[in-house]
């Protein structure tokens, strides 16, 4: 970034705490699926939990709804969806209301249970900030439904309509059970006295919902079962929870995570902490560099690893009376300043730990992590060289 004297957010922030880290370990770059292909959140994650994504199609609805406690029977359609902003022409100004947050779950609340034809149940639940879940349950649904959601790269673009995507009886059923949602959610939305409130202050008003992804019940390798390890993961953000819950991990989440750049760090630290007591391998997760880098705020961004980096030291001051534990660094996807968008870039990972050798990498960047004895290398294959140290430490 140019603001940032020609470095990246990571690379332009003050990190004492990773470069020592690093300075011990192993560095280098990681493709999440393949170079150059950018992936989001969801198949970001699944790659990290050690799931099959090249042969094995997930999608995000249910994944957002297992992050709320809500779990899939069969014929059951859960879609993932945004609060979002539009004019009276259903062009979307704002996808992300913005960034609605405490007021959305009154808005769920008055979507909940809306009657959109005999026979189909209608289960809405906010999620993390303007995110929510659609659930639709009765017979005759579908999961090959196209998106409403048009996307962060057609700002000003009209909602879509949804959609079937196969010839079958059942996708057009439920393409058109959708789009009946979204048109009244608007109305209802439109008049509720939160976005009534929200114009009032000059916020943009959350006044109808997108969706996307929807998809049906499906099975999910166990992360920990396979591995022979007790897993555990740290976060504030539905879509992460969700697919660790999926997973088989244990999940921790408490007040003060936010999923943001305002997320509790201390506490997210004292959690990791107190998950190290009963697992063997503990994932926390920070979502406030992605948020930064949609919104494009390098300097924001800088900070955040810097915060992030102060969290770090409080983890190693506390764990160095334990012995010496593995710490293992990575991203599920790269988000650019500049463009404002996840890319296909690989994102600059690092590990460190009994038995893990030592490369001439000194402080943790992409530039440097280039550099790395690791070199380029896929998810799949990093997570191999983790879960090898680590069973190989178990066996000594």
């Amino acid at each position: 970034m140019p603001a940032l004297g020609g470095k990246t957010p990571l690379e332009a922030a003050n990190t004492p705490h990773m470069d020592s880290l690093i300075r011990e370990g192993s560095a280098g770059l990681m493709d999440i699926i393949g170079p150059g292909i950018t992936v989001g959140t969801d198949t970001g994650h699944l790659a990290l939990f050690d799931q099959d994504v090249k042969y094995n199609y997930y999608r995000r609805g249910p994944m957002e709804a297992a992050g709320v406690g809500i779990f899939l029977n069969p014929g059951e359609v859960a879609l993932r969806c945004n609060f979002a902003t539009v004019d009276s022409d259903f062009c979307v100004l704002d996808r992300r209301a913005g960034r609605i947050r405490d007021e959305a779950k009154a808005l769920a609340y008055s979507l909940d249970g809306l009657d959109i034809a005999e026979g189909v149940n209608v289960v809405f639940r906010s999620a993390t900030e303007h995110r929510a879940v659609l659930l639709l349950t009765g017979e005759e649904l579908s999961e090959d439904i196209s998106d409403s959601d048009p996307g962060d790269g057609f700002v000003e673009q009209k909602v879509l309509e949804v959609t079937p995507q196969s010839d079958h009886s059942h996708a057009r059923r439920t393409a058109d059970l959708v789009n009946r949602f979204i048109q009244r959610s608007h109305l209802i939305l439109q008049e509720h006295p939160v976005n009534k409130q929200r114009r009032e202050r000059g916020k943009p008003p959350g006044n109808i919902v997108l969706t996307r992804g929807a998809g049906i019940k499906r099975e999910y390798s166990q992360i920990g079962e396979k591995r022979g390890l007790r897993v555990a993961c740290v976060s504030g953000e539905c879509t992460v929870l969700g697919l660790a819950r999926l997973s088989g991990m244990t999940t921790i989440v408490t007040d003060g995570m936010t999923g943001n750049l305002d997320t509790n760090l201390r506490v997210k630290a004292s959690m990791v902490l107190d998950a190290l007591r009963g697992h063997d391998l503990v994932y926390l997760h920070l979502k406030g560099c992605d948020v930064a880098g949609h919104d494009k705020q390098p300097q924001l961004k800088r900070w955040f690893i810097e915060q992030t980096d102060e969290m770090i030291g409080q983890i190693l001051e506390e764990v160095s009376v334990w012995g010496k534990p593995y710490f293992v660094f990575a991203g599920d996807h790269s988000t650019l300043c500049e463009l404002g968008e996840h890319s296909g870039d690989p994102v600059p990972v690092f590990m460190t730990g009994p038995g893990v050798s030592a490369d001439d990498v000194k402080t943790y960047g992409e530039g440097p992590c280039a550099m790395g004895r690791l070199g380029r290398l896929l998810c799949r294959e990093f997570l191999m060289a983790v879960f090898d140290c680590i069973q190989e430490r178990s066996r000594r």
